[in-house]
């Protein structure tokens, strides 16, 4: 068949999509767009990508299939001209503390690569550049300085290590060697010889004496023999020296002390990296020398994650003005005397001369350190209860640490958990690398340092780095260099700038996970292949949004197809191709309403398009719909909430003024610290004041006005539930009502039926054959589960018995697969029932089934299932809402139905908290407050407060530039 440049799909019917047929052009930049619901996705993830990847999997030998599984067929009658398909979604990219953004960009292995081939070595313990000599520079300092005295070749065998060695002594001398220098005295080796086993010793091999120029072939072998027995190590000893000649009793009397110190009569030779003046000595550096995630290169206090969880003094004794005996130290309650613990406390307290009724604050610094960390202060005294139940104390802290252990129940580790705080590494400082690795620099920045730089601010210093290595360091460092600088080009363009290497991929929101795996896939410099994105946008500040369109395009430029599942209005602008899909969301849409580029008027006046009439997305593309400013903004006259003093990451001692009963809009470009201030310090310290909740903020100084507002609620975008069981029904409440009514009818009555019959996560009603999932699961090793319909009660979740009670007319399982606008008019007659579905109604959600699974949900959709659960409940006009870019998978249209409902909430008194980018949110609020100037280092500031219309007249403002140019589009 030839190949006329396009992907053509035919009958593609998967989810709502109604038997649509589409041709596509094949390398450009193609947006699918549309309602919220409409089956975007489902084209072009759950169709083309679905039959890529089955494609892909059916090119795998019989012998594999059989390990992954056949991947069913999407719902589609033939594509044709499909190139190699990768998805790059939303989704967090993972989960696991040791992914960082160096590790998923590849940039932090080349940076190990580098550090590997031009890294300095500088001593742990004197600073100084380590060195390092071969076997013939080493015999020829040696004849040259120590030419004319008498000195002693020494191999290293124990530093600084406790023993007695008795072993030890046994095996050199069945080698042949007759003398050892144990702590600074040379000594023969006897039968049965061995030192103090509690003693610190350092013991070194006499390998032999003599004089350096007398015998060339002599001291050759006597350094060889010595680098053989002291694993590459050498120490040469000046006999002429007070250190060589001193007696017997002086070194005894110099036992314990630091023998390692520099000495004018002992020098250390190495073929390996080593202090001359102290003989430390490092292994030939190798990339795994630098990585966190190998044992040579993390740290060993923190194993290469490099924070640490540590108690919190705050939590385990919150108020010391309260006595022991009134339970100050909350782990252990108020006294109680069948408590163990409280009993030796009591038994200490003899000894360090307090009571139960003494307060913490009036004990002593001894005697509170013997509490949390122990002590075995028991001696002579007698337990009047219990005579001979003696023995040490392990302290209140150390019990807590061992009960946090992997050893310990799920629920004790959660306990204990609940009293210590997560902290930098003290021993690497959040480097996550062992001190040896971090000796190495370049240029005076070790790895951990340039790890923890922006990567804008990395790109520069690295651009400037090769013209101040020297030659030889030029010709190793310049490929890596190159590939280095190209790589975070691609991450800066894609608006990721702000983020450091040693950020923790955890912390990353959908949207910046999706844009640095982007930036990988235009490194990786592909040709011929479909990239399929969803909403890469999000998060993304205006400013940047244009950097990311470039660099898409580059991506197209190199030979590649790309699909993106967008509703940015400069992206569809941008767009080679606009496919827009509706004309509604669930079975109201799964239709192509245009596909083609759109043509905009030459007179920006003329809004009449008679060609796409239906289509919703091109009426606001060229703004013949719109979304209103309001009436008016309400600024005066309200209450406030303070928070002062928040310096979490990048935040610069932020004073937050917050002004209650209105909508406020949390605005600045990506990484200016919006979500530390809110999300990170501000919603921790409300839900621990109103809920006790274990989340710790970040460092703040104080807050004011908390008892303005009576609860918070944070609705954000993370899935309403991971498994096919957890769907809308339940999520909201409502499904409780629902299997209460059916247990009420009177067939139900007469069977005796109770509302648990009607659950479909216990036995009884459900179908055992799939465990009321009505689904099954095929797990794929290498591959996302796949879910086939279960084949006993196709689908329906229920056995055929429960399946017969009918409430008019209409089954348990019926009622699950109505659509929410179908239930509203179903249950007219419950008013409880009827409000919560209502509520769903009003937020755009009218066309998702009851039972709909949760994990075909987007994150727009599932927010807004939130925002319903919540406003079905009754208010008491001074909750505060916190939203996180509630707009991430809305549409237009969706928006406009989203700020109805939110000023629904703000016209009853409560305070709309949304952190956005969207300038049709944006525009609307009633006051803004902007963070940056920039993000990362550059940012942490709030840089404006006040309405929109101020902030649209400030020019230097980036938010304020660009919400200008919306509301002069307004105009027009």
């Amino acid at each position: 068949m030839m190949d006329d440049g396009k992907i053509k799909i035919l009958g593609a019917r998967e989810h709502n999509l109604q038997n649509v047929d589409l041709e596509i052009p094949r390398g450009k930049l193609v947006v699918f767009t549309g309602l919220s619901g409409s089956g975007k996705s489902s084209l072009a993830f759950d169709t083309i990508h679905a039959e890529g990847q089955r494609r892909y999997m059916e090119t795998f030998s019989a012998y594999a299939r059989n390990f992954i599984g056949n991947m069913e067929r999407p719902d589609v009658d033939l594509i044709e001209g499909l190139s190699p398909v990768i998805a790059i979604e939303q989704k967090s990219t993972s989960n696991n503390p040791r992914s960082t953004v160096g590790t998923l960009t590849d940039t932090y292995d080349l940076l190990r690569l580098l550090y590997a081939r031009i890294g300095k070595a500088y001593s742990t313990v004197s600073g100084k550049l380590m060195v390092k000599y071969s076997e013939e520079k080493i015999i020829d300092i040696i004849t040259t300085e120590y030419g004319s005295r008498d000195i002693t070749i020494l191999a290293p065998l124990v530093k600084g290590r406790k023993g007695h060695y008795r072993e030890l002594f046994e095996q050199v001398a069945k080698k042949g060697f007759l003398r050892v220098r144990v702590d600074g005295e040379v000594q023969e080796i006897k039968y049965k010889m061995q030192v103090d086993r509690y003693k610190v010793h350092d013991i070194e091999l006499v390998v032999d004496r003599l004089r350096a120029d007398r015998n060339a072939t002599r001291l050759r072998e006597a350094v060889q023999t010595a680098f053989r027995q002291g694993k590459g190590i050498l120490m040469v000893l000046d006999n002429g020296s007070e250190f060589g000649t001193r007696s017997s009793e002086m070194a005894a009397a110099s036992n314990n002390s630091d023998l390692r110190t520099p000495t004018s009569g002992l020098r250390y030779f190495s073929r390996m990296l080593m202090d001359p003046d102290s003989g430390l000595s490092y292994p030939e550096p190798e990339p795994n020398t630098f990585s966190f995630n190998s044992p040579y290169g993390a740290c060993l206090r923190c194993n290469g994650l490099g924070e640490v969880a540590q108690i919190d003094l705050q939590k385990l004794i919150p108020d010391t003005k309260k006595t022991l005996r009134e339970g100050a130290i909350e782990v252990l309650g108020k006294y109680s005397p069948s408590n163990y613990i409280y009993r030796k406390i009591e038994l200490m307290g003899r000894h360090y001369d307090f009571t139960l009724d003494t307060p913490v604050a009036d004990l002593s610094e001894e005697a509170l350190n013997a509490i949390l960390y122990g002590s075995n202060h028991f001696a002579g005294i007698e337990d009047p209860e219990d005579p001979g139940y003696l023995s040490e104390f392990q302290g209140i802290i150390n019990y807590i640490t061992s009960l946090a252990s992997d050893e310990s129940p799920a629920s004790l580790q959660k306990w204990a958990a609940s009293f210590m705080n997560t902290v930098p590494c003290p021993e690497c400082h959040g480097h996550r690398l062992k001190p040896e690795s971090l000796a190495f620099r370049i240029l005076d920045k070790n790895i951990g340092e340039l790890a923890d730089m922006d990567l804008l601010e990395l790109q520069e210093w690295l651009g400037a780095l090769e013209p101040q290595l020297d030659e030889r360091d030029q010709k190793v460092a310049h490929e890596v260099l190159v590939e280095m600088l190209k790589r975070l080009s691609f991450l800066n363009n894609v608006g990721v700038g702000y983020l450091s290497m040693n950020r923790s991929a955890r912390s990353l929101s959908g949207g910046e996970a999706q844009r640095i795996r982007l930036a990988t896939q235009i490194g990786s410099q592909l040709t011929n292949v479909l990239y399929i994105l969803d909403e890469p946008s999000i998060g993304l500040h205006q400013r940047d949004n244009q950097r990311l369109i470039e660099s898409l395009k580059q991506l197209r430029d190199l030979g590649n197809s790309i699909i993106v599942v967008e509703h940015d209005r400069d992206m569809m602008l941008a767009a080679d191709y606009l496919v827009d899909i509706g004309p509604g969301a669930g079975v109201h849409g799964g239709k192509v309403l245009f596909a083609g580029k759109p043509e905009f008027p030459d007179n920006p006046e003329a809004p009449e398009i008679p060609e796409y009439p239906g289509s919703l997305t091109l009426q606001y593309l060229f703004r013949q719909r719109d979304i209103a400013l309001p009436d008016r903004r309400t600024v005066e006259g309200r209450q406030h909430l303070l928070l002062k003093g928040a310096t979490g990451n990048n935040l610069k001692g932020v004073d937050l003024d917050l002004p209650l009963s209105m909508f406020v809009c949390v605005t600045g470009v990506s990484g200016s610290g919006k979500s530390t201030l809110i999300n990170d310090t501000l919603q921790p310290i409300l839900s621990q004041h109103f809920y006790h909740s274990l989340r710790a903020p970040l460092p703040y100084q104080s807050i004011e006005g908390i008892e303005n507002i009576d609860k918070v609620i944070q609705i954000d975008q993370s899935p309403i539930g991971r498994t096919p069981r957890s769907n809308p029904a339940t999520y909201a409440g409502f499904f409780d009502d629902i299997r209460r009514l059916f247990a009420e009818l009177p067939s139900a009555r007469i069977r005796g039926y109770k509302p648990g019959r009607f659950s479909f996560n216990v036995s009884g009603g459900r179908c055992e054959h799939c465990k009321g999932a009505g689904l099954r699961t095929i797990e794929m090793n290498f591959l996302p589960d796949v879910y086939v319909q279960c084949e006993v009660c196709g689908g329906k979740r229920y056995n055929r018995e429960t399946l017969e009670i009918r409430y008019k007319g209409k089954s348990i399982s019926d009622v699950l697969d109505m659509t929410v606008n179908e239930a509203v008019d179903f249950f007219s007659s419950m008013p409880k029932l009827h409000r919560k579905l209502k509520t769903l109604q009003e937020v755009g959600l009218g066309y998702i089934t009851l039972g709909q699974q949760s994990t075909t949900l987007s994150g727009g959709e599932a927010q807004r299932v939130k925002l319903a659960t919540e406003l079905s409940k009754s208010d008491t006009g001074r909750t505060l809402y916190i939203l996180d870019e509630p707009t991430t998978g809305l549409h237009f249209e969706d928006i406009r139905i989203l700020l109805g409902v939110l000023q629904k909430l703000v016209d009853k008194g409560n305070t709309v908290l949304v952190i956005e980018h969207n300038m049709d949110v944006i525009k609307v609020a009633d006051w803004i407050i902007d963070l940056g100037p920039d993000g990362g280092r550059a940012g942490g500031r709030i840089t404006f407060c006040g309405t929109p219309e101020d902030l649209a007249k400030q020019k230097d403002n980036f938010t304020g530039r660009y919400l200008a140019e919306e509301l002069e589009a307004m105009k027009r």
